[in-house]
């Protein structure tokens, strides 16, 4: 039962794209809806690449974005993402300490979720639970965040 997400410590960086081929691709904006608290912050990893699902820390197909909380929902987007296959990870980081707090080890203390609302059973949804497509034109989308505690 271990969710493995301690995403994100770096503040807004986008990460895609061949190298020597800059292309100009589409926003992904979320909505991320349900937030119990204004405390803190959302950090989210969006990935293209199923290897590095949901921690995203690195890669070529790999965006991050850590936004100030706000009861209730905040709005998080992407920038410049090329067409492909993602899926999104977030992290309710109430404390701002940059990962994901756990109870007895293994159960999250702060809120999380995930792209299509990828349910999480005995640790977090796999990629493909959580993948979305993205194409040429803007990709907009919410995302509840769920608490356990």
């Amino acid at each position: 039962m271990k969710l493995a997400f301690s995403l994100l410590v770096l503040p807004i960086a986008a990460l895609s794209g061949a190298a020597g081929h800059p292309h100009r691709g589409t926003d992904v904006t979320v909505t991320v809806t349900q937030l119990r608290s204004a405390d803190g912050q959302v950090r989210a990893c969006m990935t293209g690449d199923p290897d590095r699902f949901p921690q995203c820390r690195s890669g070529t197909v790999s965006h991050r974005a850590v936004v100030a909380a706000h009861k209730g929902e905040v709005t998080v987007t992407f920038p410049d993402v090329a067409p492909g296959r993602y899926a999104i990870a977030l992290l309710h980081d109430e404390n701002s300490n940059g990962k994901a707090d756990r109870a007895l080890g293994m159960m999250p203390k702060e809120g999380f979720g995930f792209s299509r609302d990828a349910k999480v059973r005995m640790g977090p949804p796999r990629f493909e639970e959580a993948v979305f497509e993205v194409a040429e034109s803007p990709k907009a989308m919410a995302i509840k965040m769920r608490y356990m505690f």
